[in-house]
């Protein structure tokens, strides 16, 4: 892996800064050995915020078509969100051990790297951190802009261009909160998380009023309609699974999270158990008040549901989503600049996104890059359709670090294992994605003939980029000289070298 790692160059002189910075640091009692790195700021409380915040975003609360059309049932629909948590919390057992056994950030990432080397993490880093991550970040922006302005035009539609610009105050409200303290950040992870679980309380105690009224109208032949064709049925858990979508996020920073081995796995147990009963729930709740046809009628249920049962304060749904979504966009933000930063670290990206700035002790490169690259595709129209050409990239990704367990298990069987979960699960979760990545060949053939293509243009930037290491000077030095100068203006260094 030290091959790969990027040389020495010129792009180092300003760590001279250094020595003053820590001091001040370690004045400020930021300390925890002193030196430039990212500190391990992140609590279990703060880690658990992080996956509940990253996972739940606006789909739980605008429309659980997906897995209603797929099932045609109510009662098939809520096993689909059941057993949807249960693969998840699968998954992410067998990330504990990974998590703690392979202590980086950078999560399916640095996974794929340790096993099966630098090619493969790459493609996947190129897909995610180019397309997938600021393409979500974007739409989620939308979304939290169009359910903030919503109570102002309450029978029209949003006007597009203030909510395009509200959503690109969001994204920049946000990037400069991660880049300034990464305390700041995890403040708004955790406020915001409290603030749609609370939402969601709030839907599920009136769905328990309305189940104690008598209203269960849509409960008498729970199973009544369900499709029995296997295709459909697959196609209603992969939108469960979408919706639990963010399980593994607090992997891409488990560098700054404190006590790892003890924290990583309770705050991934709590967060999914925390998020499938809410799931399951909430869609009960839904299905006393809005029915089934509604709800494939692809309007908004959570806002529905609130116009009919909470009267004039009906307004409250549309700001609780917006404040769920603002706290998704912080959540992709943190996780995926971590992401960059890594990738720098590792000679994948310019060096200068591996960087931290000295006196905030932030990725703020990164963050930045992050930031512009989301707006980047605000101005697109396409986004949508970019996403779902490459969404099956993750399950891709995904379940190529789970082989990486069994195949650290067989090449390094006395690699130390803190959390070491029995190989059935490992094995149960492949053979199921699997399934989820053959899946949308089938059904959308195109689409992912086009992802497949758009992943595929990552090969030249590696070979170029990466493999090539006989670049001509002048492009050597033209680079370090714009690293350089990005470093003075930035005011960031290479982290320090950590003591293993």
């Amino acid at each position: 892996m030290e091959d790969s790692m990027p040389k020495e160059s010129s792009t180092n002189k300003l760590e001279f800064e250094q020595e003053p910075m820590m001091k001040k640091d370690e004045a400020e009692g930021g300390g925890g050995g002193g030196g430039i790195v990212l500190k391990q700021k992140l609590s279990l409380l703060n880690g658990i915020t992080v996956i509940v915040g990253s996972i739940i975003g606006s789909g739980i609360f605008v429309s659980p078509k997906g897995v209603l059309q797929g099932t045609g049932s109510v009662g098939l629909s809520l096993m689909v969100w059941l057993l949807s948590g249960v693969y998840s919390m699968i998954g992410a057992y067998c990330y504990a051990e990974l998590g703690t056994s392979i202590v980086r950030s950078g999560a399916d990432y640095a996974y794929i790297f340790e096993a099966f080397g630098p090619f493969l993490a790459f493609l996947r880093l190129w897909v995610e951190c180019m397309i997938v991550r600021p393409c979500s970040q974007a739409i989620v922006a939308l979304t939290f802009a169009y359910y903030v302005i919503e109570p102002l035009f309450p029978d029209c539609d949003q006007p597009e261009v203030p909510v395009r610009l509200l959503a690109v105050v969001c994204i920049m409200l946000l990037t400069f909160v991660n880049c300034a303290d990464v305390t700041w950040a995890t403040r708004v992870q955790d406020i915001f998380t409290y603030a749609k679980l609370v939402a969601l309380a709030l839907i599920i105690v009136t769905g328990f009023v309305q189940l104690g009224r008598g209203e269960v109208e849509h409960f008498h032949n729970p199973f009544e309609n369900s499709k029995t064709d296997i295709g459909e049925i697959s196609l209603a858990f992969y939108s469960g699974l979408f919706a639990y979508n963010g399980w593994n996020y607090l992997n891409f920073v488990i560098e700054e999270l404190k006590d790892p081995y003890k924290n990583l796995p309770k705050a991934i147990w709590i967060s999914i158990v925390l998020v499938t009963g809410v799931y399951v729930f909430v869609n009960i709740a839904y299905f006393t008040t809005v029915s089934p046809q509604e709800v494939l009628g692809g309007a908004a249920v959570a806002v529905m549901f609130s116009k009919r049962l909470y009267g004039v304060m009906w307004w409250c749904m549309p700001v609780f989503v917006s404040l769920s979504t603002f706290g998704g966009v912080n959540g992709i933000l943190f996780t995926t600049s971590r992401l960059f930063y890594v990738g720098g670290r590792e000679g994948h990206m310019p060096q200068i996104l591996s960087m931290v700035q000295i006196q905030r002790l932030t990725p703020m490169p990164a963050c930045l890059f992050m930031g512009a690259l989301s707006l980047l595709y605000l101005a697109s129209s396409d986004i949508y359709a970019l996403i779902n050409y490459v969404g099956f990239a993750t399950w891709l990704s995904i379940g190529m670090a789970i082989v990486v367990l069994m195949y650290l298990r067989w090449k390094r069987p006395d690699m130390p294992r803190p959390i070491k979960v029995h190989l059935i699960w490992p094995i149960i979760y492949t053979v199921v994605t699997v399934y989820l990545v053959i899946l949308p060949l089938y059904a959308s053939p195109t689409e992912t003939g086009i992802g497949l293509a758009i992943i595929c243009t990552g090969i030249p930037v590696y070979v170029i980029f990466i493999a090539w290491k006989s670049k001509p000077k002048a492009f050597t030095r033209y680079m370090d000289a714009m690293t350089l100068a990005l470093q003075k203006v930035l005011m960031v260094v290479p982290e320090d070298k950590k003591v293993k």
